[in-house]
């Protein structure tokens, strides 16, 4: 096995461990500003590698592209997830719901960039994993017996206390919670798609500068407006932020972008489908977050439905 070829399998162990990093560190932290910081930490540190590096810088253009793929890729995206977990939706069922984007993009690309005809099997697949994903995201998210209405909570000083701050009981979940991982969902496979047609050649390591540059004006403006930039220090939360930034802020999403411009962003999306079943195991086993039945029933159908898209045969 060539070595690009495990690129796909290490950029998706990467992602999945950004649901628990997430996890790991927001009880002592509030989500947007805790983005705030890590995404600044990874301006300096990419900078930095330009700069010594004498790395190919973008072009104005592009640099405008980048931060808006930015604001899309990383800050909705990220936002929501890590806004959704602060507000009690279990790290493992978050995964679940943004894992719907291969089949999102897969609609995104056949209405808005016109692709050529199919053969029918495809299409047939493609309404397969549609119905089985709206099926298991459903069971998912119906097994939990009650629902928080709450839209907005700021959370006081009080809430960083301790771990026990983010509830891990999906017996009661938050809609805002869900709210945001459907606005996350929306923003990374918005993303991937406005990248795959602008970033083709834009240089890798300035273009993901401009991308984090964009993210951080978002998330400075939601922390300021929205939350009170309380933190608890603990090594909890200095470890989860050296490996978001470290691990996936850099290593992961460099070679996201690798990828997509590599054209392989089929490659990515077809072991995109590994990424909840991976989130739920290392969350089960790291903070004991429990499914019933029907929710791992609805896990395991929404696994399928993303399969059934990429894997879809194409002629």
């Amino acid at each position: 096995m060539r070595l690009t070829n495990l690129i796909p399998l290490l950029f998706v162990w990467l992602w999945s461990t950004g649901f628990v990093g997430a996890k790991y560190g927001l009880p002592y932290i509030e989500p947007f500003f805790m983005l705030f910081v890590r995404f600044i930490c990874v301006i300096v540190l990419i900078g930095l590698i330009v700069e010594i590096g004498r790395h190919s810088r973008a072009t104005l253009r592009q640099a405008l592209g980048q931060m808006l793929v930015g604001i899309m890729l990383h800050g909705l995206y990220l936002g929501g997830v890590f806004y959704a977990i602060k507000q009690g939706v279990p790290a493992g069922i978050s995964a679940v719901i943004v894992g719907l984007q291969p089949i999102l993009i897969s609609v995104l690309e056949r209405v808005f960039l016109h692709q050529p005809a199919r053969p029918n099997q495809y299409y047939n697949s493609q309404y397969i994993g549609l119905i089985a994903g709206f099926i298991g995201i459903t069971l998912v998210v119906t097994s939990n017996t009650s629902f928080d209405l709450g839209m907005i909570k700021i959370a006081s000083p009080a809430n960083f206390a301790s771990p026990n701050s983010i509830s891990t009981n999906a017996n009661s979940m938050s809609m805002a919670g869900l709210i945001a991982n459907i606005v996350a969902l929306f923003g990374i496979s918005v993303g991937t798609i406005i990248q795959k047609r602008i970033g083709a050649a834009v240089p890798l390591l300035s273009g993901s500068l401009y991308q984090y540059l964009g993210a951080m004006v978002m998330m400075l403006i939601l922390t300021f407006t929205l939350e009170t930039q309380t933190v608890t220090p603990t090594i909890e939360l200095a470890l989860a932020l050296l490996w978001l930034v470290f691990g996936l802020s850099i290593l992961a999403v460099v070679l996201l972008m690798y990828m997509i411009r590599e054209g392989e962003v089929v490659k990515v999306t077809s072991y995109f489908y590994l990424v909840p079943p991976v989130t739920l195991l290392q969350t089960w086993w790291l903070f004991d977050e429990q499914l019933n039945a029907v929710a791992l029933v609805g896990c395991a159908l929404t696994v399928f439905a993303v399969y059934k898209v990429v894997r879809a045969p194409t002629a």
